[in-house]
């Protein structure tokens, strides 16, 4: 049985699909690349599985339960924790603050009082090497620490599915090969399964044991990443020539 799957799962926004009866499925410990242009459905995707939208039609089944149409809060107390395009903390308060909320509210939070918080934030604040900025308030990091803080308050939540929404967005180099290397160790120490939306492409087919790819909403291609670039419907969809050319010739 997957972890998470989904059943001809379609979202329409006044008749318009967004997304059109996608199929799709996560094995635990595995990481899943979702690509796709702007526009093509992929973060409408994870917020009909997370209860963002309410699904038009089709089923999202997490350890073989129907979740369909369930709540965000919800969501997060099965397992289920995702970031976001646009990292949005609460303002006001210090890095530290903002991910022991993720702690205080996750799938682990019942009975969990704000010392154990703290020392949770603590924990997962060093583990995405983000320690020395934990009494910093949020407006006095970059976007990079933004984007780590992010993370470590999901990882708070003790997620057993965590969906990554372009966590390389806006980065340099140097710190997209750090969060490469952050994303693989989340998979292969903590065990957790990764859904990850990226437009980095170099960054994504070196993290991912499959990719999916969505276009106008449907789901054009499926496979590992070294036949997803090989795909002629991909590479006119999205990929371009020219990028299949260069990795054709690093492959």
């Amino acid at each position: 049985m997957r972890l998470i799957e989904g059943k001809k799962l379609s979202k329409h926004f006044g008749g318009l699909p967004a997304v059109d009866q996608v199929d799709f499925g996560l094995d635990r410990g595995e990481i899943l690349g979702l690509i796709g242009p702007n526009g093509a459905g992929k973060t409408t995707l994870v917020n009909v599985i997370t209860g963002v939208f309410p699904a038009s039609s089709g089923q999202v089944l997490f350890k073989g339960e129907d979740i369909t149409n369930t709540s965000p809060p919800k969501a997060v107390k099965l397992g289920i924790a995702r970031t976001f395009q646009i990292v949005q903390p609460f303002p006001g308060m210090t890095v530290r603050e903002n991910v022991a909320i993720g702690a205080l509210f996750g799938k682990g939070s019942h009975g969990k009082d704000i010392k154990t918080a703290f020392r949770d934030a603590e924990r997962w604040l060093e583990f995405v090497n983000l320690g020395q900025y934990k009494n910093a308030e949020v407006n006095e990091i970059n976007i990079s620490h933004r984007k780590r803080m992010d993370l470590a308050k999901t990882l708070a939540m003790e997620p057993e599915l965590l969906m990554l929404d372009e966590v390389m967005a806006g980065l340099n180099t140097k710190d997209i090969e750090e969060m490469m290397t952050l994303v693989q160790q989340i998979n292969r120490e903590l065990e957790k399964t990764l859904l990850v939306i990226e437009h980095v492409m170099k960054a994504l087919m070196g993290i991912s044991h499959r990719v999916m790819v969505l276009h106008h909403g449907q789901k054009i291609a499926e496979d590992i990443p070294e036949k997803i670039v090989q795909d002629e419907n991909v590479i006119k969809a999205y990929l371009g020539e020219r990028y299949a050319r260069q990795r054709a010739k690093t492959a």
